[in-house]
Protein backbone atom coordinates (compact mmCIF):
# COMPACT_ATOMS: atom_id res chain seq x y z
CA UNK A 1 0.00 0.00 0.00
CA UNK A 2 2.55 2.66 1.39
CA UNK A 3 5.05 1.38 -1.82
CA UNK A 4 1.55 2.77 -4.12
CA UNK A 5 1.37 5.86 -2.15
CA UNK A 6 4.77 6.37 -2.57
CA UNK A 7 4.27 6.24 -6.62
CA UNK A 8 0.96 8.10 -6.45
CA UNK A 9 3.23 11.18 -5.32
CA UNK A 10 6.23 10.79 -7.08
CA UNK A 11 4.12 11.07 -9.89
CA UNK A 12 2.19 13.92 -8.66
CA UNK A 13 5.36 15.85 -8.07
CA UNK A 14 7.88 15.49 -10.46
CA UNK A 15 5.44 13.98 -13.88
CA UNK A 16 1.69 14.20 -13.78
CA UNK A 17 1.02 17.85 -15.69
CA UNK A 18 -0.66 20.61 -14.09
CA UNK A 19 -4.18 20.80 -14.00
CA UNK A 20 -7.51 22.03 -12.89
CA UNK A 21 -7.95 24.18 -9.59
CA UNK A 22 -6.58 21.40 -7.76
CA UNK A 23 -2.66 21.60 -9.13
CA UNK A 24 -0.22 19.10 -8.55
CA UNK A 25 1.00 19.66 -5.00
CA UNK A 26 -2.34 19.77 -3.79
CA UNK A 27 -2.86 16.21 -4.91
CA UNK A 28 0.43 15.30 -3.83
CA UNK A 29 0.11 16.77 -0.33
CA UNK A 30 -2.85 14.48 0.56
CA UNK A 31 -0.70 11.49 -0.28
CA UNK A 32 2.17 12.34 1.86
CA UNK A 33 1.14 11.99 5.71
CA UNK A 34 1.50 7.73 5.02
CA UNK A 35 4.57 7.73 3.10
CA UNK A 36 6.57 11.15 3.94
CA UNK A 37 9.39 9.04 5.70
CA UNK A 38 9.58 6.57 2.54
CA UNK A 39 9.78 9.96 0.06
CA UNK A 40 12.57 11.59 2.11
CA UNK A 41 14.59 8.87 2.68
CA UNK A 42 15.02 8.82 -1.16
CA UNK A 43 16.08 11.96 -1.05
CA UNK A 44 19.57 11.00 -2.16
CA UNK A 45 18.40 9.22 -5.03
CA UNK A 46 18.66 10.22 -8.41
CA UNK A 47 15.80 12.61 -9.78
CA UNK A 48 14.85 11.41 -13.38
CA UNK A 49 15.28 13.99 -15.87
CA UNK A 50 11.49 15.62 -14.95
CA UNK A 51 11.17 19.72 -14.45
CA UNK A 52 10.99 20.63 -10.92
CA UNK A 53 7.82 21.77 -9.69
CA UNK A 54 7.33 25.45 -7.75
CA UNK A 55 3.73 26.41 -6.85
CA UNK A 56 1.33 25.44 -9.17
CA UNK A 57 3.98 25.54 -12.37
CA UNK A 58 6.06 23.13 -14.31
CA UNK A 59 8.79 25.08 -14.96
CA UNK A 60 11.67 24.50 -17.76
CA UNK A 61 14.65 23.37 -16.24
CA UNK A 62 17.43 26.35 -17.12
CA UNK A 63 20.02 25.62 -19.51
CA UNK A 64 23.32 26.67 -17.16
CA UNK A 65 25.24 29.67 -18.40
CA UNK A 66 28.85 28.40 -19.75
CA UNK A 67 29.86 30.38 -16.13
CA UNK A 68 27.77 27.94 -14.23
CA UNK A 69 29.11 26.13 -11.09
CA UNK A 70 29.12 22.50 -10.78
CA UNK A 71 29.62 19.88 -13.28
CA UNK A 72 28.81 22.33 -16.28
CA UNK A 73 31.15 24.86 -14.85
CA UNK A 74 33.72 26.41 -17.86
CA UNK A 75 36.74 27.75 -15.67
CA UNK A 76 37.97 30.13 -18.17
CA UNK A 77 34.18 32.42 -17.43
CA UNK A 78 33.08 33.30 -14.48
CA UNK A 79 29.92 35.08 -13.75
CA UNK A 80 29.84 39.45 -14.13
CA UNK A 81 30.57 41.38 -10.86
CA UNK A 82 28.26 41.24 -8.30
CA UNK A 83 26.29 38.50 -9.51
CA UNK A 84 26.00 35.27 -8.37
CA UNK A 85 24.79 31.73 -10.01
CA UNK A 86 22.05 29.91 -8.19
CA UNK A 87 23.57 26.35 -7.46
CA UNK A 88 22.81 23.57 -9.83
CA UNK A 89 22.85 19.83 -8.89
CA UNK A 90 26.70 18.38 -9.10
CA UNK A 91 27.47 14.61 -8.25
CA UNK A 92 29.24 15.81 -5.28
CA UNK A 93 27.77 15.82 -1.52
CA UNK A 94 25.18 18.43 -0.88
CA UNK A 95 25.59 21.07 1.75
CA UNK A 96 23.21 21.05 4.57
CA UNK A 97 20.85 23.66 5.25
CA UNK A 98 18.82 23.81 8.38
CA UNK A 99 15.03 25.11 8.44
CA UNK A 100 13.46 26.47 11.39
CA UNK A 101 10.07 26.33 10.89
CA UNK A 102 7.71 29.16 12.85
CA UNK A 103 4.63 28.88 11.47
CA UNK A 104 2.83 31.59 9.32
CA UNK A 105 0.89 31.71 6.25
CA UNK A 106 3.71 29.92 4.41
CA UNK A 107 2.22 26.38 6.51
CA UNK A 108 -1.51 27.86 6.44
CA UNK A 109 -4.85 26.66 4.86
CA UNK A 110 -7.42 28.00 3.24
CA UNK A 111 -10.75 26.70 2.13
CA UNK A 112 -10.93 26.79 -1.22
CA UNK A 113 -7.65 27.61 -3.56
CA UNK A 114 -9.45 31.32 -3.78
CA UNK A 115 -8.82 32.04 -0.14
CA UNK A 116 -6.16 34.67 0.34
CA UNK A 117 -7.34 36.05 3.61
CA UNK A 118 -8.95 34.30 6.91
CA UNK A 119 -6.72 31.65 6.91
CA UNK A 120 -5.19 29.69 9.48
CA UNK A 121 -2.88 26.88 10.17
CA UNK A 122 -3.96 23.53 9.95
CA UNK A 123 -3.16 19.98 9.07
CA UNK A 124 0.10 21.12 7.31
CA UNK A 125 3.88 21.36 8.57
CA UNK A 126 7.48 22.43 7.20
CA UNK A 127 8.11 18.93 6.28
CA UNK A 128 5.03 18.93 3.91
CA UNK A 129 6.41 22.19 1.97
CA UNK A 130 9.48 20.62 1.68
CA UNK A 131 8.58 17.84 -0.08
CA UNK A 132 6.28 19.97 -2.42
CA UNK A 133 9.27 21.97 -3.49
CA UNK A 134 11.74 18.37 -5.13
CA UNK A 135 14.12 21.34 -6.75
CA UNK A 136 15.32 21.52 -3.03
CA UNK A 137 16.94 18.09 -3.25
CA UNK A 138 19.14 18.59 -6.17
CA UNK A 139 20.75 21.70 -4.03
CA UNK A 140 21.00 20.72 -0.50
CA UNK A 141 20.45 18.43 2.45
CA UNK A 142 17.49 19.96 3.99
CA UNK A 143 17.09 19.35 7.71
CA UNK A 144 13.60 20.57 9.66
CA UNK A 145 13.14 21.53 13.28
CA UNK A 146 9.57 23.00 14.41
CA UNK A 147 10.33 26.06 16.90
CA UNK A 148 7.20 27.28 16.95
CA UNK A 149 3.65 26.85 14.74
CA UNK A 150 1.71 30.34 15.21
CA UNK A 151 0.11 32.94 13.65
CA UNK A 152 3.00 35.72 13.61
CA UNK A 153 0.89 38.51 14.84
CA UNK A 154 0.86 36.64 17.87
CA UNK A 155 5.04 36.20 18.58
CA UNK A 156 6.11 36.05 21.82
CA UNK A 157 9.80 37.00 23.25
CA UNK A 158 9.83 33.68 24.51
CA UNK A 159 9.89 32.05 21.22
CA UNK A 160 12.37 34.38 19.84
CA UNK A 161 14.46 33.30 22.92
CA UNK A 162 14.54 29.76 21.66
CA UNK A 163 14.61 30.67 17.45
CA UNK A 164 18.16 32.76 18.78
CA UNK A 165 18.98 29.85 20.12
CA UNK A 166 18.28 27.00 17.80
CA UNK A 167 20.22 29.30 15.20
CA UNK A 168 23.03 29.45 17.35
CA UNK A 169 22.98 25.36 17.43
CA UNK A 170 22.46 25.13 13.70
CA UNK A 171 25.50 27.68 12.32
CA UNK A 172 27.84 25.87 15.34
CA UNK A 173 27.79 22.93 13.52
CA UNK A 174 30.68 22.35 10.44
CA UNK A 175 28.54 20.67 8.24
CA UNK A 176 25.77 23.45 8.22
CA UNK A 177 26.37 26.00 5.67
CA UNK A 178 23.45 28.34 6.38
CA UNK A 179 20.03 28.45 8.28
CA UNK A 180 16.36 29.47 6.85
CA UNK A 181 13.67 30.43 9.30
CA UNK A 182 10.20 30.20 7.85
CA UNK A 183 7.91 32.75 9.95
CA UNK A 184 4.74 35.14 9.59
CA UNK A 185 5.10 38.02 7.75
CA UNK A 186 3.51 40.44 10.17
CA UNK A 187 5.99 40.32 13.09
CA UNK A 188 8.81 38.97 10.36
CA UNK A 189 10.82 42.62 10.46
CA UNK A 190 10.83 42.81 14.33
CA UNK A 191 12.00 38.90 14.23
CA UNK A 192 14.88 39.38 11.66
CA UNK A 193 16.33 42.49 13.54
CA UNK A 194 16.12 40.72 16.96
CA UNK A 195 18.24 38.23 15.67
CA UNK A 196 20.07 40.66 13.66
CA UNK A 197 21.45 41.92 17.21
CA UNK A 198 21.66 38.62 19.08
CA UNK A 199 22.64 35.77 16.93
CA UNK A 200 26.54 34.69 16.80
CA UNK A 201 27.29 33.25 13.86
CA UNK A 202 28.86 34.92 10.36
CA UNK A 203 26.70 31.79 8.53
CA UNK A 204 24.00 33.08 6.46
CA UNK A 205 20.54 33.28 8.01
CA UNK A 206 17.79 33.98 5.90
CA UNK A 207 14.15 34.64 6.93
CA UNK A 208 10.85 33.83 4.45
CA UNK A 209 7.47 33.11 4.20
CA UNK A 210 4.57 33.79 2.45
CA UNK A 211 1.47 36.03 1.70
CA UNK A 212 -0.72 33.49 0.21
CA UNK A 213 -1.33 30.40 2.10
CA UNK A 214 -0.58 26.81 0.98
CA UNK A 215 -3.57 26.18 -0.68
CA UNK A 216 -3.90 29.16 -2.86
CA UNK A 217 -4.27 29.15 -6.08
CA UNK A 218 -0.65 30.86 -6.94
CA UNK A 219 0.76 30.16 -3.27
CA UNK A 220 4.04 31.67 -3.53
CA UNK A 221 5.18 29.80 -0.45
CA UNK A 222 7.21 27.07 -2.28
CA UNK A 223 9.21 29.47 -4.78
CA UNK A 224 10.52 31.72 -1.63
CA UNK A 225 11.47 28.56 0.57
CA UNK A 226 14.03 27.66 -2.56
CA UNK A 227 15.11 31.05 -3.08
CA UNK A 228 16.09 31.22 0.54
CA UNK A 229 17.87 28.35 0.72
CA UNK A 230 19.75 29.15 -3.03
CA UNK A 231 20.53 32.10 -0.79
CA UNK A 232 21.81 30.43 2.30
CA UNK A 233 24.38 28.41 0.18
CA UNK A 234 25.75 31.57 -1.79
CA UNK A 235 29.32 32.93 -0.18
CA UNK A 236 28.09 36.20 -0.47
CA UNK A 237 25.26 36.01 2.20
CA UNK A 238 27.76 35.49 4.83
CA UNK A 239 28.78 38.54 7.03
CA UNK A 240 25.86 40.16 6.05
CA UNK A 241 23.57 39.31 9.08
CA UNK A 242 20.03 37.97 9.21
CA UNK A 243 18.11 38.65 5.19
CA UNK A 244 14.60 38.78 4.60
CA UNK A 245 13.74 37.28 1.32
CA UNK A 246 10.57 37.42 -0.67
CA UNK A 247 8.98 37.48 -3.87
CA UNK A 248 12.49 38.04 -5.21
CA UNK A 249 13.74 40.69 -3.46
CA UNK A 250 16.50 40.36 -0.50
CA UNK A 251 16.58 42.67 2.32
CA UNK A 252 18.94 43.55 5.55
CA UNK A 253 17.07 43.02 9.00
CA UNK A 254 17.49 46.68 10.18
CA UNK A 255 16.03 47.92 6.82
CA UNK A 256 13.58 45.78 6.37
CA UNK A 257 9.60 46.53 6.27
CA UNK A 258 6.66 45.19 5.76
CA UNK A 259 5.05 47.55 3.09
CA UNK A 260 1.75 45.84 1.82
CA UNK A 261 -0.72 44.19 3.51
CA UNK A 262 -1.87 41.14 1.27
CA UNK A 263 0.42 41.49 -2.16
CA UNK A 264 3.46 39.51 -2.64
CA UNK A 265 5.24 42.09 -2.82
CA UNK A 266 5.39 42.75 0.85
CA UNK A 267 8.62 43.54 1.91
CA UNK A 268 11.05 46.49 0.91
CA UNK A 269 13.43 48.63 2.74
CA UNK A 270 12.31 52.30 2.22
CA UNK A 271 15.87 53.64 3.33
CA UNK A 272 18.28 51.84 2.22
CA UNK A 273 16.78 49.84 -0.79
CA UNK A 274 17.79 45.63 -1.51
CA UNK A 275 20.64 44.21 -0.42
CA UNK A 276 19.99 41.64 -3.29
CA UNK A 277 17.47 40.23 -6.08
CA UNK A 278 16.97 37.17 -7.44
CA UNK A 279 17.08 37.15 -11.35
CA UNK A 280 16.22 34.22 -13.13
CA UNK A 281 19.38 32.09 -12.24
CA UNK A 282 21.25 34.51 -10.44
CA UNK A 283 21.47 36.43 -7.42
CA UNK A 284 22.45 39.78 -7.73
CA UNK A 285 24.20 41.33 -4.67
CA UNK A 286 23.77 45.35 -4.45
CA UNK A 287 24.99 46.76 -1.02
CA UNK A 288 25.67 45.53 2.11
CA UNK A 289 24.56 46.68 6.08
CA UNK A 290 27.08 49.11 7.57
CA UNK A 291 25.59 49.24 11.24
CA UNK A 292 27.15 46.50 13.03
CA UNK A 293 25.08 42.85 13.50
CA UNK A 294 25.58 39.33 14.63
CA UNK A 295 29.09 39.20 15.90
CA UNK A 296 29.76 42.89 15.97
CA UNK A 297 27.26 43.63 18.82
CA UNK A 298 27.79 42.67 22.44
CA UNK A 299 23.91 41.33 22.52
CA UNK A 300 23.78 37.34 23.47
CA UNK A 301 21.56 34.77 24.33
CA UNK A 302 23.09 34.87 27.80
CA UNK A 303 21.66 38.14 28.17
CA UNK A 304 18.28 36.85 28.15
CA UNK A 305 18.63 33.28 30.68
CA UNK A 306 16.11 33.50 33.38
CA UNK A 307 14.04 36.19 31.69
CA UNK A 308 10.54 34.86 30.86
CA UNK A 309 10.18 37.77 28.22
CA UNK A 310 12.01 41.20 27.36
CA UNK A 311 11.46 44.49 29.14
CA UNK A 312 7.84 46.36 28.82
CA UNK A 313 8.38 48.91 26.42
CA UNK A 314 5.37 50.32 24.95
CA UNK A 315 4.91 52.26 21.66
CA UNK A 316 2.55 55.13 22.18
CA UNK A 317 0.84 56.78 18.59
CA UNK A 318 -0.01 60.53 18.00
CA UNK A 319 -2.73 61.34 16.97
CA UNK A 320 -4.77 64.64 16.74
CA UNK A 321 -6.77 65.35 20.10
CA UNK A 322 -3.79 63.43 21.47
CA UNK A 323 -3.85 63.90 25.54
CA UNK A 324 -1.30 61.37 26.72
CA UNK A 325 -3.65 59.17 28.62
CA UNK A 326 -1.69 56.42 26.84
CA UNK A 327 1.56 57.58 28.51
CA UNK A 328 0.06 57.79 31.98
CA UNK A 329 -1.16 54.19 31.00
CA UNK A 330 2.35 53.03 29.85
CA UNK A 331 3.76 54.09 32.98
CA UNK A 332 1.36 52.74 35.38
CA UNK A 333 1.62 49.56 33.69
CA UNK A 334 5.38 49.44 34.28
CA UNK A 335 6.86 49.97 31.10
CA UNK A 336 10.81 50.61 31.05
CA UNK A 337 10.61 52.60 27.99
CA UNK A 338 8.47 54.22 25.70
CA UNK A 339 8.56 54.78 22.20
CA UNK A 340 6.59 57.68 21.36
CA UNK A 341 5.45 57.18 17.32
CA UNK A 342 5.31 61.11 16.41
CA UNK A 343 4.39 63.36 13.19
CA UNK A 344 7.14 64.49 11.23
CA UNK A 345 10.12 64.22 12.84
CA UNK A 346 9.06 62.80 15.77
CA UNK A 347 6.88 65.86 16.81
CA UNK A 348 4.69 64.98 20.33
CA UNK A 349 1.20 66.67 20.45
CA UNK A 350 1.42 69.77 23.70
CA UNK A 351 -1.00 67.87 25.59
CA UNK A 352 1.07 64.93 25.66
CA UNK A 353 4.06 66.75 26.30
CA UNK A 354 3.74 67.22 29.46
CA UNK A 355 2.65 63.58 30.35
CA UNK A 356 6.48 62.41 28.58
CA UNK A 357 8.24 65.05 30.69
CA UNK A 358 6.75 63.69 33.67
CA UNK A 359 8.12 59.56 32.85
CA UNK A 360 11.43 60.96 31.88
CA UNK A 361 11.56 62.20 35.40
CA UNK A 362 10.11 58.82 37.02
CA UNK A 363 13.44 57.25 34.96
CA UNK A 364 11.43 55.86 31.91
CA UNK A 365 13.32 56.05 28.92
CA UNK A 366 11.76 58.35 26.44
CA UNK A 367 12.63 57.92 22.50
CA UNK A 368 11.34 59.77 19.56
CA UNK A 369 10.36 57.82 16.93
CA UNK A 370 7.90 58.93 13.81
CA UNK A 371 4.92 57.07 12.26
CA UNK A 372 6.38 58.34 8.86
CA UNK A 373 7.77 55.56 6.80
CA UNK A 374 10.74 56.91 5.66
CA UNK A 375 13.47 59.08 6.66
CA UNK A 376 15.19 59.54 10.34
CA UNK A 377 13.64 61.01 13.34
CA UNK A 378 16.57 63.15 14.57
CA UNK A 379 17.36 65.98 17.33
CA UNK A 380 14.41 68.52 17.27
CA UNK A 381 13.37 71.02 20.47
CA UNK A 382 15.73 71.34 23.37
CA UNK A 383 13.47 70.94 26.10
CA UNK A 384 12.82 67.64 24.45
CA UNK A 385 16.84 66.63 24.40
CA UNK A 386 17.02 68.47 27.72
CA UNK A 387 14.08 66.19 28.99
CA UNK A 388 16.95 63.17 27.87
CA UNK A 389 14.45 62.19 24.95
CA UNK A 390 15.89 59.94 22.71
CA UNK A 391 15.71 60.41 18.68
CA UNK A 392 15.32 56.88 16.69
CA UNK A 393 17.20 58.01 13.56
CA UNK A 394 15.66 55.46 10.63
CA UNK A 395 14.66 52.83 12.78
CA UNK A 396 10.47 52.74 12.89
CA UNK A 397 8.60 52.80 16.42
CA UNK A 398 8.67 48.66 16.27
CA UNK A 399 12.35 48.41 15.43
CA UNK A 400 13.23 51.15 17.76
CA UNK A 401 10.99 49.13 20.21
CA UNK A 402 13.08 45.89 19.69
CA UNK A 403 16.35 47.54 20.42
CA UNK A 404 14.62 48.79 23.06
CA UNK A 405 14.04 46.00 25.39
CA UNK A 406 17.23 44.34 24.00
CA UNK A 407 19.19 46.95 25.70
CA UNK A 408 16.99 47.34 29.06
CA UNK A 409 17.27 43.28 28.84
CA UNK A 410 20.52 44.28 31.76
CA UNK A 411 19.18 45.22 34.57
CA UNK A 412 21.69 47.77 34.80
CA UNK A 413 21.70 49.49 31.20
CA UNK A 414 20.98 53.24 32.03
CA UNK A 415 19.44 55.55 29.45
CA UNK A 416 22.95 56.42 28.40
CA UNK A 417 23.30 53.31 27.25
CA UNK A 418 19.98 53.56 25.31
CA UNK A 419 21.35 56.67 23.41
CA UNK A 420 24.31 55.38 22.79
CA UNK A 421 22.66 51.77 21.31
CA UNK A 422 20.41 53.96 18.90
CA UNK A 423 23.75 55.71 17.67
CA UNK A 424 25.59 52.22 16.88
CA UNK A 425 23.12 49.63 15.79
Amino acid sequence: MVAVEVNEVRTALRDGPASGAGHRETDALRLIPSCREKLLGEASAPHPPSMPTIGAQRLARPRPPAYAFGRNRNPSLTPPAGHTELPFMTTSPLPTVVVLATGGTIVSSGASATQMTGYSITNFSVEMLTAAVPALQEIATIECRQVANIDSSSMTSRVWFDLAAAVEEAAARDDVVGVVITHGTDTMEETAYFLNLVVKTGKPVVMTGAMRPSTAISAEGPLNLLNAVRIALDPEAAEKGVLVALNDAVVAARDATKVEQTNVAAFGAPNAGLTAMISGPRIVWLSAPVRPHTLRTPFTTARFEGLAKLPRVDIVYSHTDDDGVMVEAAVAAGARAIVHAGTGNGSIHDAAETALFTAAKKGVVVIRASRVPGGATVESLAAWQEAGFIPAGNLNPQKARVLAQVVLADPKATAEDVRKAFLTY
